[in-house]
């Protein structure tokens, strides 16, 4: 019924701004257990299914090759790696160790499962460990770069969210554990203390972005996006893990990653402008996708859950290697598997002063969910084949 590029985008958009808006105006409790992501993506899947959307469409093309690496640059352009360290200290050794613990439960639980699983299910495993490293943008961008099969990433979305339910209720019950966790890691009965202060001293800049502001982040975000799709093509590939797509991502993220690092980190409004990019990106994913690949979910799931206790191992030996406080290595498992939405939560429940600093965790695994994620993609392609 939709066949015009200007109505489907006006579909997706729709799409991606109802289920906020219902979030926002409702308050239904459904919404804590299956963020808004979920029925993003689902939608337009049933959608298309149905006839009403296309499967096919310069609008997808479109989001691909100019709004992925746009949202990309967008998001990275505000990490602060040195903020986080200066107050989190060893807690952000405890995150990376947990990002490796994914990495590592990542091949783990796909030579468990791979064998009931499609051809290309590495593709959908590599885009939930962008998703349980960084985010959902980290997701999102790793599907384009490895051309993941709308199938694959719908299976990614819904592991993702399933672990979500059991996870985040782990991560806050922890708190009642603290003072037996802290004993067990013979954490410095000072840390906390000298955490909440340096938190406290954080500057943000939170002033609301001007018209020039979103003049100079669409120059940095085409730039960026200009400079990788006119170097990518030049470079060795090596498929199907490495192509140019995949440079193309490399490149952006490794670009704006350096641009965080300059004074354009300042620039109001790109994170928020960015994380309006990637949920149109995801429903036009779901666009796309047909209910095929649903028969794959049980292993795609039980593969997640498996994956998931080994990334939790990872952050208890990080907690008790570096003596860590259970609060720390909360924040540091919900940096990774929950990202910038699920971080602050975890955060105002375990001490509410760490809460702009758990963003900044958060932060640090956009910074390098991209890279580990296509190494993840990578070993889960060697154990297929």
């Amino acid at each position: 019924m939709i066949q015009s590029p200007t109505g489907v985008l006006f579909a997706l958009v729709t799409v991606a701004a109802f289920f906020f808006y219902l979030e926002k105006s409702t308050g239904w409790k459904v919404f804590n257990l299956f963020p808004p992501l979920l029925f993003i993506y689902a939608t337009p899947v049933l959608l298309n299914n149905l006839g009403i959307m296309p499967a096919e469409s310069v609008v997808y093309t479109g989001m691909r090759d100019f709004g992925l690496p746009v949202f990309i640059t967008l998001m990275l352009l505000s990490v602060d790696i040195g903020a986080a360290v200066r107050v989190m200290g060893k807690g952000v050794l405890v995150m990376l160790l947990g990002s490796v613990g994914v990495v590592v439960g990542g091949v783990v639980s796909f030579m468990v499962v791979h064998g009931w699983l499609a051809e290309d299910a590495w593709k959908g495993w590599g885009a939930l460990a962008g998703s349980w490293i960084g985010g959902t943008g980290n997701m999102a961008a790793v599907a384009g770069a490895l051309d993941t099969s709308p199938e694959q990433l719908g299976l990614a979305v819904l592991a993702d969210n399933l672990v979500y339910v059991v996870w985040l209720p782990i991560l806050l019950g922890s708190k009642a554990f603290a003072e037996r966790f802290n004993r067990w890691t013979k954490v410095s009965d000072t840390r906390v203390a000298e955490m909440e202060k340096a938190a406290l001293e954080l500057h943000s800049n939170d002033s609301p972005p001007e018209m020039r502001d979103y003049l100079f982040l669409a120059f940095i975000a085409f730039g960026v996006t200009w400079l990788a799709a006119w170097i990518a093509p030049s470079l060795p590939e090596f498929p199907p893990v490495l192509s140019t797509s995949t440079w193309n991502l490399l490149l952006v993220t490794t670009f704006a990653l350096a641009l965080s690092f300059t004074p354009a980190r300042e620039i109001a409004g790109s994170h928020n402008i960015a994380m309006a990019i990637i949920y149109i990106f995801v429903a036009s994913m779901g666009a796309r996708a047909s209910m095929e690949g649903l028969g794959q979910a049980p292993a795609f799931v039980l593969g997640a859950f498996i994956w998931i206790s080994i990334h939790g191992a990872f952050c208890l030996a990080g907690a008790w290697l570096f003596r860590v406080d259970v609060h720390s290595a909360a924040i540091a498992s919900a940096a990774n598997i929950g990202g910038a939405a699920s971080a602050p939560v975890v955060a105002a429940y375990h001490k509410e002063s760490l809460v702009p600093v758990a963003i900044l965790m958060a932060l640090i695994g956009y910074a390098i969910g991209n890279y580990l994620a296509l190494l993840t993609a990578r070993l889960a392609f060697w154990v297929a084949s």
